[in-house]
């Protein structure tokens, strides 16, 4: 009832009676920001240059697929990147390095999901800082920090930043709770500052690129945990099945509308973000089951018995520019 409310393009009457709450909440906000812009409060630098990559609104808007695909397109230009995080969703706040033997309760699924699809190391803690100092510690070669969802997170320095919107833009503009947004939205992008569009158009004023969204072809389980990807052609095995799609993601929707775009009839298993998969979410007596990728870091191939589990891997395409001129503002980093 609320995200419907966030995504009128008018307040309704939900988002009116909150928005006194709203006004604390961006009262906190800019607090928390004017302490570390006047200089009361430090900003912390990381060993090395960093990309901050969040959003302004509340719920996934591509965050996780823009950090896989920032790392790759930075690599192409001779970089050798590591990922910091918060590590949303895990049982505590200690400093890890993530491992793919390491399971979502200790590390977060996104971070565990980055560092299986990148193979890049990555390194969670409460203090992303520490998160960062570990991990430049560990791995010497590390020239390139991103981190992901930390685009409200002031304590340490950021480089540049990569923002990302869906198609729903702003929503009705107000701050939480009112409506989506986590911090107030500026006239224009913050200095150094992109702007990805995961949709397909701009969902607000501000310019930016678009994102090229593709569910790759499905890999059973135990062959996506090898790290296999699977050879052009498989949508086809599952045409014509009865097919089960859980996805325990902000936009759930969205990844079944995709599904049914390859030609795939679905019974559709909503589950909430960051669902934990502790017990399976399906028919005991389905046979082909879809998820995402998020979801399947949680689902060991032994767990799913005589099911045929399929991870259906969404790659993102981003504009070589965005590179090119993340690359341009990473020229002048100094640790000053």
């Amino acid at each position: 009832m609320l995200a419907t409310s966030w995504q009128r393009p008018q307040p309704d009457l939900l988002a009116r009676a909150l928005q006194p709450l709203s006004w604390i909440y961006r009262g906190a906000a800019s607090l928390h920001r004017s302490l570390y812009s006047s200089g009361l409060r430090a900003r912390q630098r990381a060993p090395v240059p960093l990309i901050v990559v969040g959003n302004f609104v509340a719920g996934g808007a591509g965050k996780t697929p823009t950090v896989i695909a920032l790392v790759e397109q930075m690599r192409q230009r001779g970089y050798t990147p590591g990922v910091v995080s918060r590590g949303y969703g895990r049982r505590d706040d200690s400093l890890r390095s993530v491992a793919r033997t390491s399971t979502p309760d200790e590390v977060g699924d996104e971070p565990l999901l980055i560092l299986l699809r990148t193979g890049a190391p990555v390194t969670v803690a409460g203090r992303r800082i520490d998160a960062a100092r570990a991990l430049c510690a560990a791995h010497p070669t590390v020239d390139l920090l991103i981190a992901d969802d930390g685009l409200q997170h002031h304590a340490m320095a950021r480089d540049a930043q990569v923002i990302v919107f869906d198609e729903r833009g702003v929503g009705n503009g107000l701050l939480l709770p009112a409506g989506p947004l986590r911090q107030p939205m500026p006239p224009c992008a913050p200095e150094r500052s992109i702007v990805l569009y995961n949709a397909e158009r701009a969902s607000t004023p501000w310019p930016g690129y678009l994102a090229t969204r593709i569910v790759a072809d499905p890999v059973p389980l135990a062959e996506w945990w090898h790290g296999e990807r699977a050879d052009a052609g498989t949508w086809a095995q599952l045409r014509g099945r009865r097919v089960v799609a859980c996805a325990g993601v902000a936009m759930p929707q969205r990844f079944f509308s995709m599904l049914q775009q390859q030609g795939l009839t679905i019974e559709p298993v909503a589950l909430p973000d960051h669902a934990s998969f502790d017990a399976l979410p399906w028919p005991a007596s389905a046979v082909d089951v879809v998820i995402t990728e998020k979801d399947a870091v949680k689902v060991r191939p032994e767990r799913v018995g005589a099911t045929r589990v399929w991870v259906a891997p969404l790659d993102f395409g981003l504009d070589a520019q965005v590179g090119a001129t993340l690359a341009q503002w990473l020229q002048s980093w100094t640790t000053a």
